[in-house]
């Protein structure tokens, strides 16, 4: 599996990584990081994580000139694809593709030969988390279970390019914490491979889950109130500690309360106040690594004013109090992590 990443300007490509296209569960996963700064470009920001038959690819972009970028990979491989900006004009040969991208997707797409076409606005910040899984890797994780999606599996096994579903739909809470668990995964070894393939395995079942199982937003929402209804989530998403009040979202995206309600549910699966709460919970759950900090600095710390109030919550959530929570963070988290696989 070769994949490679250039900007059409300039010769030297960006990401030139090559890797055998077979799974073997012994392989070692290796980290590569890439930093490019100069008069042309503002900045370029590619993490990956390497292994037989898997590649994972972060990358942030900021241009300060329109910029045309090629990407290729060559072979079979199923992408499981996140794409976390706007106005990006896509072409990918063999696919039919929505001409620009929408923040805060995701879909997943096969192909037998990967070649495609971004070009990017200036001065945006471009986001894109990608796993790149070649057709045996993909193989073994599935456990050769080709009935999970059998229009999309006939497709593949035909070597005939196309999406799960025709459309992206938006990004769910739970799969942007597991995204977030796999960029921050500070593992090494045989450990860290083993940690990886797990989450991309329960990532893999949210979007199977959230593709197949629910229609896409866009099919019964008016397409102005869809995109007030993301932009209302990426609100949320930057700063839930100090998250506006649902009449104050309301103004803040010209979107009647009503509709914000209806409309976020649609989208989302979840309630306004449910979101926040999940937010919330998930970074109290990361802040109690520390032993030092205390219940009140979290529930201060993740926008409770009243501790009592954050406890009932936090208990509510994971089925713990926070003390019990902090005093025993290993094990309930591992406990928690296993619930969530089986589940």
């Amino acid at each position: 599996m070769k994949i490679k990443s250039k900007l059409i300007a300039h010769e030297k490509p960006i990401i030139a990584i090559e890797v055998r296209d077979g799974y073997d569960p012994k392989s070692l996963m290796t980290e590569e990081n890439i930093f490019i700064k100069n008069e042309t470009f503002e900045d370029i920001k590619s993490s990956h994580l390497i292994t037989e038959g898997l590649v994972i690819v972060d990358t942030q972009m900021h241009f300060s000139e329109p910029q045309t970028i090629l990407f290729e990979i060559t072979c079979e491989s199923i992408i499981m694809n996140f794409i976390c900006c706007n106005n990006v004009e896509t072409h990918i040969d063999q696919l039919e593709t929505e001409k620009y991208s929408q923040e805060n997707t995701h879909n997943i797409f096969y192909t037998s030969n990967y070649k495609a076409t971004f070009k990017i606005p200036p001065f945006e910040l471009i986001n894109y988390f990608s796993i790149i899984l070649s057709k045996d890797f993909y193989y073994n994780i599935i456990n050769e279970d080709w009935e999970l999606h059998q229009k999309f599996s006939k497709n593949i096994l035909q070597k005939k390019s196309s999406y799960l579903t025709s459309k992206y739909i938006g990004i769910t809470p739970s799969i942007q914490w597991v995204i977030h668990e796999i960029k921050n995964c500070n593992r090494q070894g045989a450990l860290k491979r083993m940690y990886i393939e797990t989450k991309i395995k329960e990532l893999l079942i949210l979007q199977l889950e959230s593709l197949i199982e629910k229609a896409a937003p866009k099919e019964f929402i008016d397409e102005d109130d869809f995109i007030k209804l993301q932009e209302a989530k990426l609100i949320l998403d930057k700063d839930y500690v100090h998250a506006p009040t649902l009449p104050e979202l309301s103004r803040m995206i010209s979107l009647n309360e009503f509709k914000l309600k209806k409309g976020f549910k649609a989208c989302f699966g979840t309630t306004v106040k449910s979101y926040i709460i999940e937010l919330r919970m998930q970074y109290a759950k990361e802040l109690f690594k520390s032993k030092s900090i205390s219940v009140t600095e979290v529930a201060y710390k993740c926008g409770y004013k009243d501790v009592s109030h954050f406890s009932a919550a936090f208990k509510n959530f994971y089925g713990f109090s926070p003390q019990k929570f902090k005093i025993n963070w290993n094990i309930i988290n591992a406990w928690l992590t296993s619930f969530l696989l089986i589940t």
